[in-house]
This record gives structure tokens, C-alpha cells and sequence, in this order.
């Protein structure tokens, strides 16, 4: 019972993270049905933005940061993250809305390469040990043990979770996001400007994304820049393991491949991961290419 409590705790943090960033992987097909494969490294840019962030409050910057200083640079990265997001919608995509789809796939594969490289020519290629350390201190049930930052993790991912749900549903931007989702024509012809809700859309997955990008780099506490592309590949997953398009799929779907994961690192060794991983996709799409959540679309002629 230890040991699936600990599988359990364990997979509800990796899971949390894929959640965070599938979140925006699902948003954006759903509204334009781009795969953005670009969207992990922007996870990359929010662990970078704070550890730089981070290292000048708590180094050079001579500053002691409580509780409210780790707010603060956690809310200015995620909305820095949220701009660049935007920003590349603008510049890279919105452009290419009536393009091809492959067109503007390679082009997310494009910017997704120009991201990470840029990391590197900015931060350098080695790796950077993140500047503050979470204490390992926390709570025993029943022989499993979860620390306080473990539990801090799941409860800012589970309030951001909520918090875009509540948006989603509550809000007139919301709406707006699903009548784009059904037809973009006739919310356009309705008087809907149609790309500042795309527009928003990329900042709050890439706001999500750097929200996920800096609490592993206190959870794992190194970062590189190659970081955003497997664990993009995997929120793609478990967008997929969801139900692409699904809001509430791809949150199922990340918790479901981070505990998968977790099991399968356990029983097979950390080097099968990523195998476990891809091979749960390669059967999503042969078995239930809809996913848990999504539904068959009858394509009208």
C-alpha cells in the first residue's frame, strides 16, 4: 500500500506538469487545429525566465525572498511566457491561418527549433542548477511521504486548472473560445474579432506552460534548453490519451500518463519511461484515436 501511495504522489506531480502544458496543446487545436509542437519549449522558456528571475532576487540581486517574492516571480514569469506566446501567434501564425495545414505545422516546428537555440546562445548549452532548493520536509501517510513543495505543486496546478475551467465556462471570452471552436466564419460574420481570442488563447497556454516550466525546475532542480522537447511530446500524449480538443481530456490525460509513468518507472527502471510513454500513444491512436473524453465528428460534405 507504501509503495502505490508513493507511485501515486509521485504521478500526480509529473502529472500535474503534463497537464499544464497539454492544456494549451488541446486549446489551440481546438481553436485552429494546430498541432503547435513549438508549445513545450515555451514550458523550457518559463523554467529559464525563472531561474533568471529567481537568481537575481535570491544572488546578485541581494534581495531576501519570502513567500510573496515566490509569487510574484512566479505570476511576472507567466505572464512574460504569455506575451512571447502571443507574440508568436501574431508574428508566425496568424498569418499562415489560411494556409495549408502542413504550411503552418512546419512552421511551429520551425519556431520550436529557433526557441531552443536561442536558449542555448542565450543561457548556454550546460546545464543550470535552479537556484532555490525545496525542503524536504512534509507529511507520512501511511508509510508513503509527500513534501510540502510536492503538495504546493498540486495545489497551484489544481488551482490553475480550475481557475481556466472557471474561465472557460463562465467568461464571455470563454464563449467565445468554444463559438470559435464550432465556426470561426460565423463568429467572425457575428462581430467577433476572431484573432484576439486566438490571440488569447496562446497567451494562456504558454501562461500554463511556464507556470508547469518553473515548478519542475524547483522540482528537479536542474534545467537545460533541450528540456521542453520530450516533455512537449508527452503533454501531446496526454492530450491525445484525453481526447485532442478536450479541456477536461487533456487535464485526465496528463494525471493518467503522469501515474502510468510513474508505475512504469518503478517496475521497469527510469530508462523505459519515455518508451511506456509512446507506446501508450501508438496505442491510443490505433485502439481509441478519440481518446477518453473526445467524440467521433461526422465530417459534412
Amino acid at each position: 500500500m507504501e509503495i502505490f501511495l508513493q507511485i501515486l504522489i509521485d504521478g500526480l506531480v509529473i502529472g500535474a506538469f503534463y497537464s499544464l502544458i497539454a492544456l494549451g496543446y488541446t486549446m489551440v487545436y481546438g481553436i485552429i487545429k494546430l498541432l503547435n509542437f513549438a508549445h513545450g519549449d515555451l514550458y523550457m522558456l518559463g523554467a529559464f525566465i525563472g531561474f533568471t528571475l529567481l537568481s537575481f532576487f535570491t544572488g546578485d540581486g541581494g534581495f531576501n525572498m519570502g513567500v510573496m517574492g515566490l509569487a510574484v516571480v512566479f505570476l511576472l514569469t507567466m505572464v512574460i511566457v504569455g506575451a512571447i506566446g502571443m507574440g508568436i501567434e501574431r508574428v508566425a501564425y496568424r498569418p499562415l491561418l489560411l494556409a495549408p495545414r502542413l504550411s503552418i505545422l512546419i512552421t511551429a516546428i520551425g519556431i520550436s527549433l529557433s526557441l531552443e537555440y536561442s536558449s542555448m546562445i542565450g543561457w548556454g548549452a550546460s546545464y543550470k542548477v535552479y537556484p532555490i532548493t525545496p525542503p524536504d520536509n512534509g507529511i507520512d501517510i501511511l508509510g508513503a511521504h509527500i513534501n510540502y513543495a510536492q503538495i504546493s505543486m498540486i495545489v497551484i496546478s489544481a488551482l490553475l486548472m480550475f481557475g481556466l475551467r472557471l474561465f472557460i465556462d463562465k467568461t464571455i471570452y470563454g464563449k467565445a473560445m468554444r463559438a470559435i471552436a464550432l465556426d470561426q466564419t460565423a463568429c467572425s460574420l457575428m462581430g467577433v474579432n476572431v484573432h484576439r481570442i486566438i490571440g488569447l488563447t496562446f497567451f494562456i497556454g504558454a501562461f500554463l506552460a511556464a507556470g508547469a516550466g518553473i515548478m519542475a525546475g524547483v522540482y528537479y532542480g536542474t534545467i537545460n534548453f533541450m528540456m521542453g522537447f520530450i516533455i512537449g511530446l508527452k503533454a501531446f500524449t496526454a492530450a491525445v490519451l484525453g481526447g485532442i480538443g478536450n479541456i477536461t481530456g487533456a487535464m485526465i490525460g496528463g494525471l493518467v500518463l503522469g501515474f502510468l509513468e510513474a508505475l512504469g518507472t518503478f517496475y521497469l527502471g527510469g530508462s523505459w519511461k519515455d518508451v511506456l510513454a509512446f507506446s501508450i500513444l501508438i496505442l491510443i491512436l490505433v485502439f481509441k484515436p478519440t481518446g477518453i473524453m473526445g467524440e467521433k465528428v461526422t465530417e459534412r460534405m
